[in-house]
């Protein structure tokens, strides 16, 4: 059964200051897991470009030729094992804000993934996690679907 669409509307956050801090920590570009992989997708010979906001979701790596666009995804604000991160949450300060904004993000990540793949682009997700545990798994991801290996 397909989740609600989340929805914040209504909810505040804990405070002003305490949300404006939030987002202006969090990168939405040129993230340290975004960079990593850029630099060894590089080194392989592969050339791309870098968050395209003529598509949806601004792709964080993008290469036009064969049409694959790849997503660098945090942890915390994509919903990295879900269940057990929304439990913590719930026990935290402004849970529920928190929950329907998390929930809102990989809301927005699947219809994203669903307008690109009707333009015919082929979509790849990472963990910013796995970028940093198994790079070296992930550019032969990345090369596989440039060159048309997978």
């Amino acid at each position: 059964m397909p989740r609600q669409t989340a929805s914040y509307s209504g909810l505040v956050p804990a405070s002003t200051r305490a949300s404006a801090s939030a987002r202006g920590a969090s990168r939405k570009a040129d993230t340290q897991p975004e960079m990593r992989l850029r630099k060894a997708i590089h080194r392989r010979g592969l050339r791309f470009r870098k968050n395209v906001r003529a598509l949806p979701g601004c792709p964080d790596i993008v290469f036009s030729g064969p049409k694959v666009a790849v997503f660098c995804d945090g942890d915390f604000w994509h919903g990295r094992s879900w269940s057990e991160r929304k439990a913590k949450l719930l026990r935290g300060t402004n849970g529920s804000y928190w929950i329907a904004k998390i929930e809102r993000n990989m809301d927005r990540d699947i219809e994203v993934q669903e307008q690109l793949e009707r333009r015919g682009w082929r979509v790849l997700r990472f963990w910013e996690s796995d970028i940093s545990n198994d790079l070296t798994t992930i550019v032969g991801d990345v090369e596989g679907a440039v060159r048309g290996d997978e």
